[in-house]
């Protein structure tokens, strides 16, 4: 993990994460914090082979921009990027052109290798890595997906509380699930640790929390049979 704070936490960073399989690398999500994590755990970006992106809010996808000149002026080479199609134009548009874009390289493509993801399809990312992108809800007409991953192990996107959504992953053989985490409600657009309590324990079983604020110490011990995941952590599932 190279995070496992929320947008706004500081001692956290920004949830995102490096996931390894068979030699190689993908980024789950390039946030603002991503760069420097990756350079605390001796990882440069010359050494991922893709980036998968969930949503387009700052933390996680700040870091692209970076990660995109690097690539392309210090290492000359292009990544994978795999997008579901309903982020592609938001992406480019409305949040990395701004940076990116000239006149010699005016698309996204000059910088990525460029693959569109749809909503319910499993696809093969790299080597023995592959992923359902699944819908889910976070802000109005802003979609947000979060993946399940080589058919066992769930890895969400900021959402708001789908308890139909976690009993039909436990149904298919979900064997973990990461689940983004508002210790302390109102959650209006992610789920809080309340809501998460109120799951049966076979679901609570499941769950490693992340995406928390800084005040996460205060909730030690008070989580049910949940448990927090930690930065900079390696977790094999």
């Amino acid at each position: 993990m190279l995070g496992t704070g929320s947008a706004f936490a500081k001692n956290y960073y920004n949830t995102n994460a490096i996931c390894y399989s068979q030699g190689h690398k993908i980024l789950l999500d390039c946030g603002t914090t991503a760069p420097l994590s990756l350079h605390q755990i001796g990882h440069k970006f010359c050494d991922i082979d893709a980036l998968l992106v969930s949503h387009i809010h700052a933390d996680h996808i700040g870091g692209i921009e970076e990660f995109a000149f690097q690539m392309k002026y210090v290492y000359q080479k292009k990544a994978k990027l795999f997008v579901p199609s309903p982020l592609i134009e938001t992406l480019w548009e409305e949040s990395l052109s701004g940076g990116l874009k000239t006149e010699e390289f005016p698309t996204l493509d000059d910088y990525f290798e460029v693959h569109l993801l749809e909503a319910g399809r499993k696809q093969e990312l790299i080597p023995g890595f592959s992923v359902e992108p699944i819908l889910t809800n976070h802000i109005p007409k802003k979609p947000s997906f979060s993946y399940y991953i080589n058919d066992h192990f769930f890895y969400s996107a900021d959402m708001k509380f789908e308890p139909q959504l976690l009993e039909q992953l436990y149904q298919r053989g979900c064997t973990a699930i990461f689940h983004d985490c508002q210790l302390t409600p109102p959650g209006l657009v992610h789920t809080t640790l309340e809501e998460l309590l109120s799951l049966p324990e076979h679901l609570q079983e499941l769950i490693w929390l992340m995406h928390y604020d800084d005040n996460k110490s205060e909730y030690e011990g008070l989580t049910g049979k949940m448990r927090f995941v930690e930065q900079h952590e390696l977790y094999t599932f």
